[in-house]
């Protein structure tokens, strides 16, 4: 691994020499050239096909490609005879950039930002050390007045921070240092900008796709379309400015750069979500110490606490700045807030093109897959609603509801339920009768039928939904080949291998190791699952126990049952949470040491370790009590038992129906209630202690400052 690195180091260090030689020799980089300058190397080997064609401008069939479409003809309709300026994509994309997230001179865009914190008794910016990013980040000048010398781990996180700077430098990114003096500690935010050239080098290393040129979308809402039909008005659609454009792509080459549509404005041509995956990529490939022990990238700096926070800049606030301000004028992180992430626009088409735009296409994926998800669980809860209110209104209609609830049921004597319990009258369990006919008539097999449709439909209509939006997106025709190794990877293979596809050596980890590996983890999760049938052991028993204690007691007799399974219920919904937990770090470290190669690979195998054991975690218990508890008892005089005196546990009074509405209540809705409190609390409270613990409530002039709050 240390031999690929380094070949990439110098390959970079050869680059930049070169660029360096060609600007004192008066001669041009070819990648900062104007578009007129790029057409000089136009002679590459075709491999794109007919996207290719494009590129080089040749005939086809005859017939040349000729660009159709331009922003302008897609918004007015009008010719394509217009400027640089009107058909600059990026005009019409964004809003007015803030300020705050550009470099002190104005112009270089902040793409990334680092943060860490020292003492003011050994800062590398006070009397201690002088830090000189513009030149050298690992020339240090000692101070005369250096009192104090900081410790081992201060000393070692410098040294990090240092090669990783000089790394960051000798591949061609600008950095910019701000402190800013806090009590006792200095607050360094160091500022990442990606030139042109580097940001066109790791854009075609990573095969970022460019806009070749616009074209037309009409996408057009199922619903929005019935309504239309119908002529009713659609209060779910909403006019949200600054929709971005679709666009014919292909993988970025720097030697066609003047093909790209918008390719004369280098200072915006990759947006700012592109700029800092590009950083980033760069960010996770920098080595910081030993690459055999994996010092190498920034998730490990952060992670060790050589650094505090690594994130990529907001376009700026997310308050909407007036009335007065134009709808075109907002930037990409207001007109999310106004127009999505309110509780006030719960029932509006989601943008999907912007949220696409700013985060990605896994989170647009996502939320997309959460809003139709949403909206096909409205008529299964419609028609399931219908069907309680069916059981509800004929609960009187129940022919065994009567004969339970009838004055000769109270002569009916049933048996003990337990060996020291007494024996019970059966008009006792007329109001459990009556309940569990909520959950158990003639409608509700219907509506399992229809939940089996629903099920089957909806796959294959979000299979339908998610191509259509890949390819919508441009994500169709990704293959795994075309993936760089993941930087862990990269950064913990014991040797190089040429691929088959590139014929570039890349970094390669034996088969057999790995299979090897994913055998030891199979094993350590079959060991989890049995964890969790022990301690749905644990809980029958529990159960059993609180039955026969609650039973034993006068008050609480008649209640016995469904305390004892509630309580059951609470107690195995905090071991199902505990548990899961505990398996996803577990995962995570498991899926890591398999040392998988790309990113889908490591996704898909962690996604598969995750979701066995989840599905066995969370619905065990339900499987149990729906198909097994009251299975095993026995009959008088023969009954069956866990241990000793202790029975096998049985149904309560109003059968196992009530128990397994319970369960499933206490289950799905705390869990639930759980994940909401995790997703929208707990991130509150992180951020409220960070600010406390590191006193950042006198910081947040810029964007910056107020992101590191975050």
């Amino acid at each position: 691994m240390s031999k690929f690195l380094l070949r990439k180091k110098q390959r970079e260090k050869y680059e930049l020499q070169n660029k360096e030689r060609s600007e004192e020799e008066g001669g041009v980089d070819p990648l900062s050239l104007s578009p007129a300058h790029s057409s000089l190397n136009g002679d590459t080997p075709k491999d794109y096909g007919s996207i290719t064609s494009l590129l080089n401008n040749e005939s086809v069939n005859g017939e040349k490609w000729e660009v159709r479409y331009t922003l302008k003809d897609v918004f007015n309709n009008t010719n394509t005879n217009t400027t640089s300026a009107e058909t600059n994509r990026n005009n019409v994309l964004r809003g007015i950039h803030d300020q705050s997230t550009f470099f002190a001179d104005k112009t270089r865009k902040i793409d990334f930002v680092l943060v860490y914190e020292d003492d003011k008794s050994d800062s590398l910016d006070n009397p201690g050390f002088t830090l000189d990013l513009e030149s050298n980040p690992t020339d240090r000048t000692p101070s005369p007045n250096i009192h104090k010398k900081p410790g081992k781990k201060k000393q070692k996180f410098r040294l990090w921070r240092q090669k990783f700077l000089g790394g960051l430098q000798t591949i061609g990114l600008d950095i910019e240092s701000d402190v800013i003096a806090q009590c006792k500690n200095n607050l360094h935010f160091l500022k990442l900008h990606a030139p042109w050239g580097v940001l066109c080098r790791y854009a075609e290393e990573l095969n970022l796709r460019a806009p070749l040129q616009a074209h037309p979308n009409q996408e057009l809402n199922w619903t929005e379309w019935i309504l239309a039909k119908l002529r009713l008005p659609n209060p779910m659609w909403e006019d949200v400015p600054n929709r971005p454009l679709d666009y014919y792509t292909c993988p970025f080459k720097t030697s066609k750069i003047d093909r790209f549509l918008g390719s004369d404005d280098v200072e915006n041509f990759f947006s700012r979500a592109q700029r800092s995956r590009l950083v980033y990529e760069i960010l996770s490939t920098t080595a910081f110490g030993r690459e055999k022990k994996g010092e190498v990238g920034i998730s490990r700096l952060v992670e060790e606490g050589a650094y505090s926070a690594a994130f990529p800049l907001h376009d700026g606030s997310y308050e909407h700045p007036g009335n007065d301000t134009s709808p075109s004028d907002l930037n990409a992180r207001q007109i999310l807030y106004h127009y999505w992430a309110r509780w006030g626009r719960w029932y509006k088409y989601q943008p999907l093109d912007h949220i696409r735009e700013y985060f990605g296409e896994r989170i647009a994926i996502y939320f997309a897959w959460l809003g139709f998800y949403t909206g096909w669980l409205l008529p299964a809860a419609a028609i399931g609603l219908f069907v309680f209110l069916y059981g509800f209104f004929t609960m009187e209609q129940n022919v065994i509801a009567q004969e339970v609830c009838s004055e000769a049921a109270k002569n009916v004597t049933m048996c003990p339920l337990c060996e020291n319990c007494r024996t019970w009258d059966l008009h006792q369990i007329c109001f459990y009768t009556k309940l569990a006919y909520l959950f158990d008539h003639p409608g509700t097999v219907f509506y399992a039928v229809f939940m089996s449709f629903w099920a089957v439909t909806f796959l294959e209509y979000w299979k339908r939904k998610s191509a259509s939006l890949a390819h919508h997106w441009d994500c169709i025709g990704f293959q795994d080949e075309e993936e760089r190794p993941r930087p862990d990877f990269a950064a913990k293979a014991p040797y190089l291998e040429k691929n088959p596809i590139t014929g570039i050596r890349e970094p390669s980890f034996p088969k057999a190791i790995r299979l090897r590996r994913i055998a030891a983890g199979s094993g350590l999760i079959l060991l989890m699952i049995s964890l969790v049938i022990i301690f749905i052991l644990a809980v029958i028993i529990y159960r059993t126990l609180a039955s026969i204690y609650l039973f034993s007691s006068p008050k609480t007799r008649p209640i016995a049952q469904i305390l004892a399974s509630t309580s059951g219920a609470v107690i195995n919904l905090m071991a199902i949470m505990v548990m899961g937990r505990f398996y996803e770090k577990l995962a995570l470290r498991l899926t890591n040491w398999e040392m998988h190669r790309t990113q889908s690979d490591f996704d898909d195998n962690l996604t598969f370790k995750v979701f066995i054991f989840q599905f066995i975690n969370f619905y065990s218990s339900i499987l149990y009590i729906a198909f097994f508890k009251g299975k095993f008892v026995g009959y008088p005089g023969h009954y069956k038992h866990i241990f000793g005196s202790v029975r096998n546990e049985d149904c309560g009074n109003g059968g196992c129906l009530i128990e397994l509405a319970q369960q499933l209540g206490v289950i799905m809705m705390g869990k639930q209630i759980i994940n909401n409190a995790q997703e929208v609390f707990i991130p509150k409270l992180k951020a409220w202690w960070h600010s406390q613990k590191s006193k950042l409530q006198r910081i947040g002039g810029s964007q910056m400052e107020e992101d590191y709050k975050l």
